[in-house]
């Protein structure tokens, strides 16, 4: 049995070594799709149309996505005679437009009922155009920011043959170690659930099938990023409390915002494979919240199904997936393919037609609303035309602007002025790397048109100063190479220099500049899937080389390229700026930040530990027992984060005053109106985010000792008030409660507190009792 890493490194290693077979007269073959989309009763009708004309083999096809395997010829075949026999319903892992139609030719022209495929492809922050990683959108703290995002990733998908984006993942993630957390919101479902709404509106526009719009694709359906240890993959093990306040509660804005897929996920949870998972599938999924889209599997984890030891075989496996609320498979190579034995299944009454038929439907419905029997084909001019697009770039670099998170500037170090810098030393492995700077899950991107940290800083500045660079360190290699690592989408080899050299020879650099940038983190496959980490230490010599430059007393910027909160060792730049993993355009939005032409105004989306021995650290933890000796968990340094979750400065100051409830008392399900005057105290025009947390002092449970329940990134001028008003809804009074077994409400006294991270000061009480 091949494992689901050879599968995914295989299947990427092939995704773009694809060959153009010629012009597709797409045009001449399409029809323009409705103005408006069909109703569910049109949409039924035609689905079930289709179903009543279909063999259990075919019928088994449409819930049977396959790998691209281009660059593995009798593999490709395979693919091919099965998309020939209608026996594939999806495929995933090509993006070339001419590919992607000559295989659509194939499905709609060769096969009995004509039925075209549903393409799909992980588009997790841009297609050619890449925005900042999505959870450094997340600490922009600005959902338009994730929607204008994924609306310029969607536009290029589709423009391209895609149908379907493998995102958002909405996983709440808590453990920084988890490799994945890269592609989240962070550690709170009130940011996460907002950004996870976003991200949908801006894949499908205002509804499924929207012109220039792909199909979302929340994953993974649930509680994957609780991992143990933050080890991708491992067992999950939350309590129902968890699963139903934290975790469950991005897929459910996902949902509401009307996603058209879900995507199980890999690992166990609480002893049931999540794919295998009936409770979580089907009473959770479609009883509950009234899911209509469709479900798929993530890779191989269908027939994965045995290797939790949950299926007996690769058949029990299909039949236990499906009847779990699986619809579509993403199918490892052939010969372990579980959706495949589904006629077998049917004949031996091991499933019903009607399950089977179920299953069908929620497929072909999708390709139904997306327009596909209408335009199935891809408009080649178009797609050429929409790749090269200059407003994608000029969203990307606000993204990236808007995402940057201050964390530290002695003095009002930043932001420079470039009148009075002549000389500046940029050092660091990251600093001219475009394949960094893009940041993982990319596949499509072109390294010539992304704008390096070195690169912003040289344009900017021009012949008006000097610029010097260097590596300062070697990025070291991972211990285990990423499956990610291989193949066409690799980075070519990091040059090997010596870092001791080097670091002396940067050293020397700083030494006769004004300033030094110092661009450091990790390298794009040291985060993402397969890549855990056991520290958050800076890889490498890296410390080493920043020690290095704060010895020489000159002013030090230094910029982490990261997605986890990483451990500097007690080292105190002058300036500390999160930067992320910025995009495209990261480099000229680094350039803008540092320079004053914009002000950093992200805010972290999680607790920032101290070192690694904290985690997990969140911030809306219970109050346990002597909360007045909180502070001394640990009898060697505090219990508190670094930065706490919702921090980040900005190059102005700001205060919060007149803090008003609308109402003392309110009945239960009555909202309760919040205002708050937010003003900008400092000399320069800048961003706040004004950010609502709510205690509940007691009721059917103990209740965290804050929660996020609203926030409002503000942009003001120096000296400007502005008041900043809140509605605190029923549902964010609402909680899951193991007493009750379901939602309640409580008659008690919540807290209200608002500021500008979650050690908010300015606060009010209101009360619930019924009338």
């Amino acid at each position: 049995m091949k494992s689901v890493r050879k599968i995914r490194r295989a299947a990427l290693a092939g995704a773009a070594v694809i060959a153009s077979l010629g012009a597709s007269g797409a045009a001449q073959a399409q029809r323009a799709p409705a103005a408006a989309p069909p109703s569910d009763a049109e949409v039924r009708a035609r689905a079930d149309a289709l179903i009543a004309q279909m063999t259990p083999e075919e019928k088994a096809g449409q819930l049977t996505q396959y790998f691209d395997f281009t660059n593995a010829p009798e593999e490709s075949k395979r693919v091919t005679d099965e998309m020939a026999a209608a026996r594939a319903g999806s495929l995933l892992f090509v993006n070339d437009p001419v590919e992607l139609d000559r295989l659509q030719h194939i499905a709609v022209e060769k096969t009995r009922l004509k039925i075209p495929l549903l393409f799909g492809y992980d588009v997790i922050h841009g297609l050619r155009t890449i925005m900042p990683v999505p959870i450094a959108v997340a600490a922009s703290w600005d959902p338009k920011v994730a929607e204008d995002g994924q609306a310029v990733a969607a536009a290029e998908a589709r423009a391209v043959g895609l149908h379907w984006a493998f995102a958002p993942m909405v996983d709440i993630a808590r453990d920084p170690r988890w490799g994945r957390i890269v592609e989240g919101a962070g550690e709170d479902p009130y940011l996460g659930s907002a950004m996870a709404a976003a991200q949908v509106r801006g894949f499908q526009g205002s509804h499924l099938g929207a012109p220039g719009h792909i199909i979302a694709g929340p994953k993974h359906f649930a509680g994957y990023g609780a991992a143990l240890g933050g080890r991708d993959y491992d067992e999950v093990n939350l309590s129902d409390s968890e699963l139903w306040n934290v975790y469950l509660k991005p897929f459910k804005a996902a949902v509401d915002a009307g996603a058209g897929n879900i995507m199980s996920a890999y690992m166990g949870l609480n002893g049931t494979p999540a794919t295998g998972n009936r409770w979580l599938l089907t009473d959770v999924l479609r009883k509950t919240w009234g899911f209509k889209g469709f479900v798929v599997t993530d890779a191989g984890a269908a027939h994965d199904l045995m290797t939790h030891g949950f299926a007996s075989d690769n058949q029990d496996a299909g039949v236990r997936a499906l009847t779990a609320g699986v619809d579509m498979e993403m199918a490892p190579p052939f010969g372990t393919s579980a959706f495949k034995t589904l006629p077998q299944s049917l004949a031996e009454g091991k499933i019903t037609t009607t399950q089977l038929d179920d299953a069908v439907r929620h497929v072909l419905e999708a390709k139904i609303r997306m327009g596909l029997f209408e335009q199935p084909y891809v408009d080649l001019k178009a797609a050429e035309r929409v790749l090269n697009d200059p407003a994608h770039r000029v969203t990307a670099r606000i993204a990236a602007e808007r995402s940057a998170v201050l964390l530290r500037n002695e003095g009002g170090l930043l932001p420079l002025d470039h009148k009075r810098v002549k000389s500046i030393a940029v050092i660091g492995p990251l600093a001219d790397s475009a394949r960094d700077t893009v940041g993982p899950w990319v596949f499509d991107q072109k390294d010539d048109e992304t704008v390096t940290v070195l690169a912003g800083i040289k344009a900017k500045l021009g012949a008006a100063a000097r610029v010097d660079y260097s590596p300062g360190v070697t990025m070291p290699a991972r211990l285990h190479p990423s499956i990610f690592e291989s193949g066409p989408h690799a980075a070519t080899a990091r040059p090997q220099i010596d870092d001791a050299a080097e670091i002396r020879r940067a050293v020397g650099m700083v030494g006769s500049a004004d300033v030094a940038v110092l661009v450091l983190g990790e390298g794009w496959s040291m985060i993402g899937e397969q890549a855990s980490r056991s520290s958050l230490d800076l890889p490498g010599r890296q410390q080493e080389l920043l020690d290095a430059v704060i010895a020489t007393g000159k002013p030090v910027v230094v910029l982490l390229m990261s997605a986890r909160p990483l451990d500097l060792k007690g080292s105190k730049p002058g300036a500390l700026m999160n930067i992320w993993y910025p995009g495209s355009q990261g480099g000229a939005a680094v350039a803008n930040l540092l320079f004053g032409e914009v002000s950093p105004g992200g805010k972290l989306p999680y607790n920032w530990p101290r070192n690694i021995g904290q985690i997990p650290l969140p911030y809306a933890h219970l109050t346990s027992f002597q909360p007045k000796t909180s502070e001394q968990r640990y009898w060697n340094e505090p219990n508190s984060p670094l930065y706490p979750f919702g921090y980040g400065l900005t190059y102005s100051t700001f205060a919060f005053s007149n803090l008003k409830i609308g109402k003392g008392t309110v009945a239960p399900g009555e909202a309760v109106p919040v205002s708050v005057d937010l003003k900008n105290t400092g000399t320069r025009k800048a961003d706040d985010v004004a950010q609502l947390y709510i205690h509940q002092r007691h009721g059917s449970a103990a209740r965290p000792v804050r929660e996020l329940k609203g926030f409002q990134r503000v942009t003001l001028a120096p000296g400007e008030t502005r008041t900043v008003e809140f509605m605190i809804k029923p549902e964010d009074l609402t909680y899951w409660a193991s007493a009750t077994r379901d939602f309640v409400q409580d008659e008690t006294t919540f807290d209200v507190y608002v500021g500008d991270d979650s050690n908010a000061s300015l606060t009010a009480t209101f009360e619930v009792r019924k009338p």
